[in-house]
């Protein structure tokens, strides 16, 4: 049941209200035993002590106990299930585009609230990290369906202060905060020229980073030849492209396709994770694919 303060927007309380309906289906229907399978606890802890049973592990055996009893018992153990799940979202003017039906930024939202009830189901904490080029908001991780609907509400009605990107600043405060190891989403467009591999490696080393990029088909794929002013949303820059034949138009669908490509290699090289999401499009598919990957991998 939504309970959020009165004092919020009636555009942000319907938005976070429809995330809420459509991502708690979905966690439901789909993702919350994916969720499970894929993203275990940091160990076994004691759970009771038995009646030893014919094929129990010998070594299990807990001979205080059956001493005391004169029968054979066996230790229990049970897995320790409470994991930290940390969103990060990239909030740079870039992710406030869409050509189609949602920004990026909205999809981030559906996304991070799909992530976090997985996660509350589980009985996970889930915490939110927004930056910029500076650190712009964190919450630390708690339990609880109220923490979720903090967490869309924050990421919705969210105002950045600074404009571009600095990946970098994201990923080492992050890493300075976390003092136990856990599951990082990182979710962002990527476009930005600031180098950030050293950081995110280091990241990906001492937690479980999974990356989410974010486009837009327009970003890659201009849809007709022609002359057009772009701007740059972080740096407001306008500046002219000129695609005036269908061959140069094909070149910049290439090397947009290329470019892809290259940073998907050099983050599968250090082991990272990867989903892409394409804005104003389904992602069920995408994500489920990222789920049957990773469970294969851990087989």
């Amino acid at each position: 049941m939504l309970a959020l303060h009165s004092k919020i927007p009636q555009e942000i309380f319907k938005q976070v209200r429809g995330i809420e309906i459509k991502t708690r289906k979905l966690v439901n229907e789909i993702f919350s035993g994916q969720y499970s399978s894929v993203f275990k606890g940091k160990g076994m802890e004691f759970a009771q002590v038995r009646e030893y049973q014919e094929g129990d592990d010998p070594k299990l055996i807990d001979w205080n106990v059956s001493a005391k009893t004169g029968n054979l018992h066996t230790k229990e153990f049970m897995e320790e299930r409470e994991l930290t799940v940390m969103i990060m979202i990239d909030a740079s003017r870039s992710l406030f585009f869409g050509s189609r039906k949602n920004l990026k930024s909205e999809i981030a939202a559906e996304l991070a609230a799909l992530f976090a009830f997985s996660a509350i189901r589980n009985n996970d904490k889930v915490g939110l990290l927004i930056f910029t080029d500076r650190i712009e908001k964190f919450i630390p991780p708690r339990k609880g369906q109220r923490t979720i609907l903090r967490l869309i509400r924050e990421i919705l009605a969210f105002e950045p202060e600074g404009n571009s990107t600095n990946l970098s600043a994201g990923i080492e405060f992050l890493g300075k905060v976390l003092k136990r190891r856990s599951i990082c989403f990182l979710m962002s467009d990527f476009l930005t020229s600031e180098p950030y591999l050293d950081p995110l490696r280091a990241l990906g080393k001492r937690h479980d980073l999974i990356l989410v990029r974010l486009s837009d088909r327009l970003e890659n794929e201009f849809p007709f030849a022609g002359r057009f002013y772009l701007q740059d949303l972080e740096t407001q820059q306008v500046r002219l492209v000129n695609l005036n034949s269908l061959a140069r138009l094909e070149s910049l669908r290439n090397k947009a396709r290329a470019q892809s490509e290259v940073w998907k290699k050099e983050m599968q090289k250090y082991g990272l994770d990867i989903i892409q999401v394409c804005a104003g499009e389904p992602y069920v598919s995408q994500l489920l694919s990222f789920f049957k990957t990773r469970a294969r991998r851990l087989k």
